[in-house]
């Protein structure tokens, strides 16, 4: 999945040590909580040699995993998941959006309503505690041992999806068309229910034209780095820089605040 996930280059990887690229198979059930733990364990590793560690990222939710923990539920039913997914193949996503709505307003207005994975998460915690999974947010968070600085940034909206745009066509020019076709048999993993991949597959499956395809890639990913603006506005402690910023001007902001 090098090019969907447009992983770092050789070139870029030789520049500096990075951790969690390409380092699971999407076979592999992986979750949040378990990076958590795992990136936590590097971050510890890495700070007995270096005072600073870089974490980039896009995942709104990973990062917050890092700098903040996660919320904490309770262990559920396994037997609720399996029910629910049962239900989102036969009766299909609407459905269960419309149980979380009765069940959980307040989540059913906060989560990706078009992400199944997260409408089931949240109508599993609702129906196996009997409480809401909205009043499991927010709550108290593990102390980190590490002061972290959150910088960001930004550029107009037309540049960004104008970005987007060409991203799209770089990939389909790299082969992306060909990587998507050679995992194509295994579409049912969950890793591979993502944007640039579920698309193609359409195309394969004979539901859509190429093109239109690849403009749906286009148009989900835009809607995915509008979740992700939103997401990270949230963080009001957020350094902003204009995209065109000088890599001196931001260092230096940062040096301001490390202790």
């Amino acid at each position: 999945m090098h090019i969907g996930t447009a992983a770092p280059s050789r070139e870029e990887l030789a520049q500096a040590r990075h951790h969690f690229i390409q380092h699971k198979s999407i076979a592999e059930e992986y979750n949040v909580g378990t990076f958590e733990k795992e990136a936590l364990e590097i971050i510890t590793q890495l700070h007995k040699k270096h005072n600073s560690v870089i974490l980039v990222g896009g995942s709104g939710l990973y990062v917050d995993a890092v700098t903040q923990g996660l919320d904490y539920f309770p262990k559920v039913d396994k037997n609720i998941r399996l029910q629910l997914n049962l239900d989102l193949e036969i009766k299909g996503l609407e459905v269960l959006q419309m149980q979380l709505k009765q069940l959980d307003p307040a989540a059913y207005s906060s989560i990706a309503l078009n992400n199944p994975q997260r409408v089931i998460r949240a109508l599993e915690i609702c129906i196996g505690t009997n409480l809401p999974y909205s009043s499991f947010l927010n709550k108290a968070k593990n102390n980190r041992a590490f002061k972290t600085i959150t910088v960001g940034l930004t550029a107009e909206r037309s540049m960004i999806y104008n970005r987007i745009e060409k991203r799209v066509d770089l990939m389909m020019a790299a082969g992306q068309l060909q990587e998507a076709k050679s995992l194509y048999n295994r579409r049912d993993l969950n890793a591979l229910n993502t944007v640039g991949y579920k698309e193609l597959f359409s195309y394969f499956d004979g539901d859509w034209p190429l093109d239109f395809a690849v403009s749906e890639i286009k148009k989900n990913t835009g809607r995915f780095a509008k979740r992700q603006l939103t997401w990270f506005k949230r963080n009001e402690n957020t350094f902003w820089f204009d995209y065109n910023s000088s890599i001196e001007k931001i260092i230096e902001k940062i040096e301001e605040h490390i202790d």
